[in-house]
């Protein structure tokens, strides 16, 4: 040890205390002590003066004065000590490198001096000194020594075993892959520094495992299959039982540590592959092959897990196990809010996204086969208006689970796993073999005859698409609107609307309303586009293009949409460029303008081209992004007070390639055809076939009757009249998917009604006792969701002040049912093991997942009388 560092521990020592003993039992610096002072300290060799004389300077100087009272002798014994006064009022000093570490760390107790000296290659370091430093408390003991010591070697957060741990298992996974044979430097470090042999003693006392030849892989197996074993309704597979911690008190802190872990924002990637390989090691998935999804629904250990239920779910539903939804759904619902289909980490784990996307896929299907079974016997519909109301309030579902359970499909393709094709299958076969040629013929029957749909046009209560001005947009401006926005999206089907509506109530600001409007026929762009506009008249202008011209003006493109709006005192524009001008320019584009007609196409830009009509759902996915953000950008950012967002017409779309049943059986185009597409011809003078349904414009559009319409011939049900370019994406004809178009009417609200707020939930029964080291709390959504009362997810835990004393898992309360019983949610929650003060409140504690606010604080006594597993 250098000389300063004595002299530096002595001024330590007299910065607290004025008179010091150094008893130098060996001599060792009985020459250099003098040189060793610090400044203003007088020396007192004990030795050679009488203790009265030592005892006469002290206090004839006191306290002004500091003495260093010196021997070469070892301390004397109590009833040898003539300075022993002098002594209980002093401070001791030792030279040796363990009492001035002692001394650095502000230890209370000499006893830890042999303790350090068995640390001394730890403490050569003097920057591991000065970390742990951080950590000592004045009463900490041996163990408290090596704990801290160990986790300063690992680098960890904290100083206990959790997150020591953490270091060394996510050192064992070097960019994404993992090694479980390999050896973390940190673990190099703790042998190195003779540390590992207390490593595994504080393994043993918190963890309960102990083995003759330690190992991090083999912990790593045994707390992942202890944590599997202690969820897993029933016995642990035999197979896998050798692995299981036996001691239950502390087999909970194993797995309360393998739930924090996973969860944990900085290291659940480590997780995710170590616990991956373990599983693959196990065999994991034969394992559990035979086990049922209730049997696992609180099992988040592994994500064959995951993947098991998934196949059981999809396997009931696949089988009809329709009488029991509710369950699969409580089963989806406690999924979600574990750790490998859990929304909130999907954006850095495409394995995640994958499983979340599986079992958006799953509860879709499980709610179409509901929806069928309702209708098994087909449809049938005494008119026109019954039929499109039906469509309008019900069918609609139909359109849009299949969207979603394929567009959630597609986002497991990625993976390469077959996981949900059977399911897919089904589907597809109930769809385009079931549902959409039930609803064709039914529908047929309300288009066809004297008194069928085509003949009039018209129906009850319904606004057609070429009074969509009149009605919507100047009924607005002449009640008092200042400007209104009407945002066209192309292809936007009537069940997509329906869901934009549902999000967008659920932002405390805007209030929307869904209501249906009947659009042109034929059902396509052009005629569709034009009727939207102001107009006294439609007319089509017999010319290569067929162009439809409103009040003698073609409104082929946005600058003639533009013009024509001009006389209107309104303005055409693209919504990406709207976007674009930001707040400011926007404004000033908008100023003078009491109609902005905003066009938008995502949907028809992919879905009717032969090599992009596969990406139909996922263009609709992106269209409900965008028009929720250009809404939001209208209204916030340009202070609009009324949106409507509608469509030129919709579309049919399915998953399967089409085949000749799926083809019209008209074999020529008829005489005067001037148009020919997929879904319908055009022309003057057709005539009538049986083979399609027939019709023109003039009643179908309000197109100027004679030469300023045309006869069109649009197939029955979903047929095509050919395959050329893409046939999976069509639209044209007269099915509701194709007809119905949306109109939504978006306000900005202040009002109390439109406010938003998360629903609210609480604890069932009145015991607010924990017992055993796993407690089932139950919870009960007062409330059902809506519209205005959303979903809410929270995390739960026991804590003690701050300090968990339990796992921490997720619930979500998103129930939208009127029974009670279905809006029942509970969660199992570990306790760590321990002495806990039997009379003193902890807390059961509820914290929004995304805000941390803390919306439940439940007192609840612990008393583990029974660490048991009930």
């Amino acid at each position: 040890m250098s000389e300063q560092r004595i002299t530096d521990a002595l001024s330590t020592a007299f910065s607290s205390h004025s008179i010091v003993f150094w008893h130098d039992a060996d001599g060792e610096f009985s020459f250099s002590v003098r040189n060793l002072l610090p400044d203003g300290v007088e020396l007192l060799y004990v030795d050679d003066l009488p203790a009265l004389s030592i005892k006469l300077q002290v206090e004839r100087a006191a306290p002004q004065a500091s003495f260093l009272l010196y021997s070469a002798k070892p301390v004397p014994e109590l009833a040898d000590d003539w300075l022993l006064d002098i002594r209980l009022r002093s401070k001791s000093f030792h030279a040796d490198n363990a009492s001035i570490v002692l001394e650095d760390l502000g230890l209370a107790s000499q006893q830890l001096r042999a303790h350090l000296k068995e640390r001394a290659k730890f403490l050569k370091s003097k920057d591991r000194v000065e970390r742990l430093k951080r950590w000592v408390a004045p009463n900490d003991g041996a163990e408290d020594l090596d704990r801290k010591m160990i986790a300063v070697l690992a680098k960890a957060e904290q100083a206990d075993l959790a997150a020591i741990l953490l270091r060394l298992f996510s050192a064992l996974v070097q960019d994404g892959v993992a090694n479980l044979d390999a050896e973390p430097k940190a673990c190099s470090d703790i042998v190195a520094n003779d540390l590992i042999d207390s490593f595994w003693v504080l393994v043993e006392q918190e963890m309960g495992y102990g083995d003759a030849a330690p190992t991090l892989r083999d912990f790593l197996f045994r707390i992942l299959v202890t944590d599997l074993s202690r969820t897993v309704r029933g016995a642990c597979p035999a197979q896998l039982s050798h692995f299981v911690i036996g001691d239950q008190a502390r087999a909970a802190n194993a797995s309360v540590f393998v739930a924090g872990w996973r969860s944990h924002m900085q290291h659940f990637a480590s997780y995710d592959a170590l616990s991956g390989t373990v599983a693959r090691e196990l065999g994991l998935s034969k394992v559990i092959a035979g086990l049922a999804a209730e049997s696992l629904a609180e099992t988040m250990t592994f994500e064959e897990v995951e993947r098991r239920i998934i196949q059981d779910i999809k396997g009931r539903i696949i089988a009809g196990a329709g009488a029991d939804m509710d369950t699969l759904r409580g089963l989806i619902a406690r999924r979600r809010d574990g750790h490998w289909a859990n929304k909130l980490l999907a954006h850095s784990s495409a394995t995640t996204r994958a499983l979340a996307s599986c079992y958006d896929a799953l509860e879709a299907a499980a709610a179409f086969f509901e929806l069928k079974e309702r209708f098994n016997a087909g449809f049938g519909f005494a008119n026109a208006e019954a039929g499109l109301a039906a469509y309008q309030s019900e069918l609609f579902r139909f359109d849009q689970l299949y969207r979603q359970i394929n567009h959630a499909a597609d986002g497991v393709e990625p993976m390469g796993w077959a996981l949900l094709h059977e399911l897919r299958q089904r589907i597809e076969s109930a769809y385009s073999g079931w549902f959409v040629p039930q609803l064709g013929s039914a529908w047929s029957k309300v288009l066809e005859g004297k008194d069928g749909l085509l003949s009039s046009w018209q129906v009850a209560g319904w606004v057609n698409q070429p009074d969509f001005f009149e009605t919507h947009v100047m009924a607005h401006l002449d009640a008092g609107i200042r400007r209104v926005f009407v945002v066209i999206s192309d292809a936007f089907r009537y069940e997509a609307a329906e869901e934009l509506v549902r999000d967008i109530n659920g932002k405390s600001r805007f209030k929307a309303a869904l209501t249906p409007m009947l659009g042109v026929l034929p059902s396509y762009t052009a005629l569709g586009m034009a009727s939207l506009l102001p107009h006294h008249t439609l007319a089509y202008r017999t010319n290569s293009n067929l162009d439809v011209i409103a009040d003698a003006a073609v409104v082929s493109t946005l600058e003639q949409r533009s013009a024509h709006l001009g006389r209107y005192q309104g303005v055409a524009v693209k919504a990406d460029e709207l976007l674009s001008m930001g707040k400011d320019k926007g404004r000033e584009f908008v100023r003078d303008h009491r109609v902005i007609y905003v066009y938008h196409d995502r949907i028809d830009m992919l879905g009717d081209k032969q090599g992009s009509e596969g990406q139909t759902f996922d263009a609709v996915a992106q269209t409900l992004a965008e028009l929720n953000q250009l809404a939001t950008f209208i209204v916030n950012g340009l202070n609009a007070s009324l949106v409507l967002i509608t469509a030129d017409h919709g579309f049919l779309y399915q998953e399967s390639a089409l085949d000749k049943a799926d083809k019209s059986t008209l074999s020529d185009k008829p005489a005067g055809t001037l148009r020919a597409k997929k879904r319908y011809l055009l022309g003057q003078g057709l005539g009538e076939s049986s083979q399609a349904w027939c019709g023109n414009t003039a009643v179908t559009a309000g197109t100027t009757a004679g030469e300023g319409s045309m006869d069109f011939w649009v197939p029955k049900g979903a047929a095509r009249f050919h395959f050329a370019g893409g046939a999976r994406f069509v639209h044209g004809s007269a099915m509701p998917q194709e007809i119905v178009i949306p109109v939504i009417t978006l306000r900005e609200s202040e009002h109390q009604s439109a406010r938003t707020r998360a629903v609210e939930f609480s604890l069932l029964g009145s015991s607010n006792k924990v017992v055993t080291n796993k407690q089932r709390f139950e919870f009960i959504q007062t409330e059902a969701v809506s519209e205005r009362v959303l979903a809410r997810s929270v995390l739960v835990s026991l804590r003690d002040g701050e300090t968990m004393i339990s796992d921490e898992q997720s619930l979500t309360f998103d129930s939208s049912s009127g029974l009670m019983d279905e809006r029942k949610r509970s969660v199992i929650l570990t306790i760590k093991s321990g002495q806990y003060d039997k009379s003193k409140d902890h807390f059961l504690i509820a914290r929004d997942t995304q805000t941390r606010v803390e919306v439940v604080r439940i007192p609840v006594k612990v008393d583990l009388a029974f660490a048991n597993d009930f």
